[in-house]
C-alpha cells in the first residue's frame, strides 16, 4: 500500500514550512505573553490558509481535514501560539457553521474568516463541567423570532480577538444530551462580560465568559434538534486538529534536538556521536513517525467528519508522544534545555495542552475501551485496517 501526498499537498506544506520557519519562528518568543499574532495570522489569509476549511462558494479552499492538518503541523513547528491562533479558524466553530449555518450566516461570517478579518471562538467548557457536555447549564430560551442566552463559559480561547462566538448550550431548558444545541454570539451584544482571565503556560490567553440574558436574533441559533449528535460529530474534527498541533511540536523538538546533539562537544567530541544519545534520538523519531501515520489515517476518514474512534486514538497517541519527545529534547540540551534560551522549553509548554483540550486522554481511552468491550469481534478477530 503506497501513501503518499499529493503533488499539490507537498507545495502547500513546502509554502506553509517556509513561511512558518523564516517569519513565525524568529517571532515566537514575542507571542509567549498573550500577544496575539495578528501579522502571522494576515500572512495566512493571504495565502488562503484561513479559508482551508470555508467551501469555496464563500470564497475558501473547502480543503479536507487532511490538508488541515498538514499546515498546523508545520506552523506547530515554528510556532505553538500561531497554530492555536490557526486552529480557531480552521477547526470545529469554521466548520459548524459551514455545515449547519443559514445561508444568511455563512455570508456574514464565512468570506471576512477566509480574508483573516473575523476570528472565531468556540465556548464549551463550563466552570463545573468540560468534557460532561450533557451537564452544561448554559441555557437559551426561543421567545418567538428572539433568542435571550443566560450562562457562563470558561478557558476560553482568543476571547479579547474574536468577534464571533459559537456557544454550545442548552436550547429551552430541555434536560440531558437532546438538549444540547449551539448558538452564534457576537462580542457587541448586550450581556456578554468577560469575567475572569488567565494566562497559560504554552502562551495563550484564555478566559471566562458570562452571558447576562443575552438578546440574539432567531437565525443565530445554529443546531437544537439532534444537536448533541451533529456537534460531537463536528468536534471529532478537532480530534485530528489538536494532534496535528501536537505533532508538530514534537517534529520542532526533534530538529533542534538534532541539531544541538550534532553541534554540542563533551569528552572531545559531539554528543550525537555517543550510543546513548543516538538511540534517544531514535526512540523520538520513531514516536513521531508512528504518530504521523496514526493520525494521517484518522484525518483520511473525514466525510465530512473523521471517524471518532480513529480520531480518538489519534490524538491519545500524538498527545502523549509529543510529551515524551518534548521533554526528551529538554534532556539532549541538558541544562540549557530547562533555560527559555533555547526553543525546546517552548515546545513542551506547547506540548502540555494536547492531553487537555478537546476531550481529555482519559475521557477517549473509554470511549474506545467501550467500542472494543461492545463491537470486538468474536471467531477470528479483526482484520489487519486498524478497524473493527
Amino acid at each position: 500500500m503506497k501513501c503518499e501526498l499529493t503533488p499539490e499537498q507537498r507545495d502547500m506544506v513546502a509554502t506553509v514550512r517556509a513561511l512558518s520557519q523564516e517569519r513565525f519562528k524568529p517571532r515566537a518568543e514575542r507571542f509567549m505573553d498573550g500577544t496575539f499574532p495578528w501579522e502571522n495570522m494576515r500572512e495566512l489569509a493571504e495565502l488562503g490558509i484561513l479559508g482551508m476549511a470555508v467551501p469555496e462558494e464563500y470564497g475558501g479552499l473547502g480543503l479536507p481535514v487532511l490538508d488541515t492538518a498538514l499546515v498546523l503541523e508545520e506552523i506547530a513547528k515554528a510556532c505553538y501560539v500561531t497554530a492555536m491562533a490557526v486552529l480557531g479558524e480552521v477547526g470545529v466553530q469554521t466548520r459548524i457553521i459551514s455545515v449547519y449555518a443559514p445561508d444568511a450566516i455563512r455570508q456574514r461570517v464565512l468570506p471576512a474568516v477566509c480574508a483573516g478579518e473575523m476570528i472565531l471562538a468556540v465556548c464549551m467548557t463550563e466552570p463545573h463541567a468540560g468534557t460532561d457536555v450533557a451537564n452544561y447549564r448554559t441555557n437559551v430560551d426561543v421567545k418567538g423570532d428572539r433568542l435571550v442566552l443566560k450562562g457562563k463559559k470558561t478557558l476560553i480561547s482568543r476571547v479579547d480577538e474574536a468577534g464571533m462566538f459559537v456557544v454550545f448550550t442548552r436550547v429551552d431548558r430541555l434536560p440531558g444530551r437532546e438538549g444540547i444545541g449551539c448558538v452564534l454570539v457576537e462580542r457587541d451584544t448586550p450581556g456578554f462580560v468577560v469575567t475572569g482571565r488567565y494566562h497559560t503556560m504554552g502562551g495563550e490567553n484564555l478566559a471566562e465568559i458570562t452571558f447576562e440574558d443575552c438578546e440574539l436574533p432567531r437565525e443565530n441559533l445554529i443546531l437544537a434538534k439532534d444537536g448533541f449528535k451533529k456537534l460531537l460529530s463536528a468536534f471529532n474534527t478537532q480530534r485530528c486538529l489538536n494532534p496535528s498541533i501536537s505533532l508538530g511540536l514534537a517534529e520542532g523538538a526533534f530538529e533542534e534536538a538534532v541539531r544541538y546533539a550534532r553541534d554540542r562537544a563533551a569528552f572531545g567530541r559531539p554528543i550525537g556521536t555517543f550510543q546513548g544519545m543516538r538511540w534517544k534520538l531514535a526512540e523520538m523519531y520513531r514516536d513521531i513517525e508512528v504518530g504521523r501515520s496514526i493520525l494521517y489515517r484518522a484525518c483520511a476518514t473525514a466525510n465530512p467528519f473523521p471517524d471518532p474512534h480513529q480520531a480518538a486514538i489519534a490524538k491519545m497517541y500524538c498527545n502523549e508522544m509529543a510529551i515524551r519527545v518534548t521533554n526528551e529534547a529538554i534532556q539532549v540540551h541538558g541544562g540549557y534545555g530547562f533555560t527559555d534560551a533555547f526553543p525546546v522549553s517552548r515546545f513542551y509548554r506547547g506540548a502540555r495542552y494536547g492531553t487537555l483540550g478537546g476531550g481529555t486522554t482519559e475521557t477517549l481511552k473509554e470511549l474506545v475501551g467501550k467500542k472494543i468491550v461492545a463491537d470486538f469481534p468474536d471467531g477470528d478477530g479483526f482484520l489487519g485496517t486498524g478497524t473493527f
